[in-house]
This record gives C-alpha cells, structure tokens and sequence, in this order.
C-alpha cells in the first residue's frame, strides 16, 4: 500500500516514505542493496529521497520478494506482503496458483500496492491483466506487470477491489487464473475548529485589564489568521452601561495602543453576572464563534444610582 498525506508546508518535500509490513513479520528486508532489519506484522516507515528504488523482502521458503518502486516527493507509499507457502506445483506448467496481497485499509490519499505472487514452471512469458473498481480508483502504474499502484484520493468510505487475470498466452483455459484483493478506505472524520477563552478578568482595575490586554495583542501578532471575541458583563448592581463601557474600552486600546486591526476584534454584550467581567476569546479561522454566558437573568439586576453632581458656586 503505498499512502500520499497533503503536505500545507510551503517548502519543497525532500522526503517520501515507505510504510512495509508483512505476515508474518520477521523477514529481512534490503532496500537499494541495505539491509534495513527485519519486518513487522505492524507498520515500519522508513523515510528515503525520492526515485526509484529497490525493496528485497527474503520470504521464509528462501525466495526473494523484489520490487523496483517509484517513491514520489511528499507521498507515502504502503506495502503488505502476505506469505503463504506455495503448495507442490501441479503437473501441468501454468501459474496456479496466484495470490495477490493488499493493505486491509488506507487513509484517503494514500497510494495502494498490489502485488502478486504466482507460482509457475513454465517457459512462456506471463499475462497480466488488472481491473480496479469502483472505477473511480485511478491506477498509477503496473498494468501488465505483477505490481499495481492505486491512488485511493476522493476514494473515502469505499472499498477498493484489485482483480488479477494471468495466463500464459496459450489456449488453455486452465492456465487463465484469477485472483483479488479489497482495501477499504474509511470515511474521514471531520476536524472540529473550535476557539479557546484566552482570559477572564472580574472587578479588574484598568491598569490590570491592560497587562492582560497586552498579553492577548501579543498572541494576536503570533498568529495573524486568528480573531478576537471580547464578551463584557455587567455586574449584579454595576452602573448601566456598564457592559458597554468596558468593551468600547478593550477595543480603543486594543487598536489604539496595540495596533490591532479592528476587523480582528468582535465585541459582543454578554448580559449579566454578579461583577463586572471580560472574557476574551481567541478564534483560529473557520472555527464555530463561542457565545457568551452570562450567570444573572437581567429581571435580578438592581443597578446603582449614579453619584450625585455636585454644583460649584461660581
């Protein structure tokens, strides 16, 4: 099975990978003439520069399992070799029997491997005649050969099936086999993009609330993709407008002193609790925007009389 994951790094890939197990596992494996350990029933993966290369897997009857594979820049390519010991080759000189091997599962992306074994005794050159469903499943490469890539992009939730045909190109139907292998690619499960509260500040002064203003401009220049929410509550008795007070002055010194774009910033009204507070967000791009969550109905608020003014005789 070979895999392909989408690399967001902008710098060019240096690097691709195999991803090798076998069943069962403990088979010395070479690659481009260096042995590389024995295999596992679980996955190895084994970082090399990209181009052709040589995979030598010593199968436990003694044969040599050789393949030549292109490892793309960037891509992932997945190989499982099941043995099974080949049973004495029947008296007639066809390939019986034929076995192809294949991952049980990929993540969408990845590039499958198909592979098979034949045993044959006779002299003629063999046929190999590969047919994938759904037709959707792009084949890379190895039609006509005993290897087959399968790209299994867009593929998810689908289980990709590789048919072989093989013959020996003579008239006997006997000496036509036919072997499968399936692959599923599980559906993907979806990324929930959620933002995280940064900070809360009850009955702060103003010279508090700016310390942690500064720490959130900070973590805003850090990453420029992300917004702001600042929810502000009244208190229990605060003044009215109170709520609105304290968000006009987050955002004026959120622009005004730390040169924050004011598109970045979304203040929001969030009701009541029992003090006055400021509870600020940070939201990466294309995240769920959080709500608010005052604790006091506005029915249990009892706000203060403002102070009386007092007149200066002139």
């Amino acid at each position: 099975m070979f895999s392909e994951t989408v690399n967001a790094n902008p710098k060019k890939v240096k690097y691709g990978a195999f991803k090798i197990l076998t069943r069962p596992g403990g088979m010395p494996l070479s690659i481009d003439g260096k042995f590389y350990g024995e295999t596992t029933a679980d996955y190895r993966t084994i970082d090399l520069e990209p181009g052709v290369h040589s995979l030598v897997v010593t199968l436990p009857s003694g044969q040599a399992w050789t393949r030549e594979i292109d490892l793309p820049a960037g891509r992932i390519k997945c190989i499982v070799i099941n043995y099974r010991p080949s049973p004495p080759p029947p008296k007639s000189p066809c390939p019986f029997p034929v076995n192809v091997s294949a991952p049980s599962q990929v993540n969408e992306g990845e590039i499958i491997t198909y592979t098979a074994d034949v045993a044959y005794s006779g002299t003629e050159g063999l046929n190999y005649k590969w047919t994938v469903t759904p037709s959707s499943a792009h084949i890379i490469s190895g039609q006509g050969t005993p290897t087959l890539t399968v790209d299994s992009t867009g593929l998810a939730d689908q289980r990709i099936t590789a048919t072989l045909v093989v013959d020996d190109g003579s008239s006997d139907e006997t000496c036509s086999q036919t072997a499968r292998a399936s692959t599923n690619v599980p559906a993907q499960e979806k990324r929930i993009i959620v933002g995280h509260e940064f900070d809360t500040c009850c009955s702060c002064s103003y010279d508090d609330q700016k310390a942690r203003l500064d720490n959130l401009a900070v973590a805003l220049q850090n990453d420029p993709t992300t917004t702001t929410y600042v929810f502000a509550y009244g208190g229990r008795t605060s003044p009215v407008g109170q709520a609105d007070r304290l968000l006009a002055r987050a955002r004026d010194y959120l622009v005004m002193q730390r040169g924050i774009d004011a598109s970045r910033i979304v203040v929001v009204n969030g009701g009541f609790r029992q003090e006055d507070c400021v509870e600020v967000w940070i939201v990466p791009r294309g995240a769920t925007p959080p709500q608010p969550s005052p604790t006091v109905q506005p029915s249990e608020v009892r706000p203060a009389k403002p102070a009386p003014t007092r007149r200066h005789r002139g």
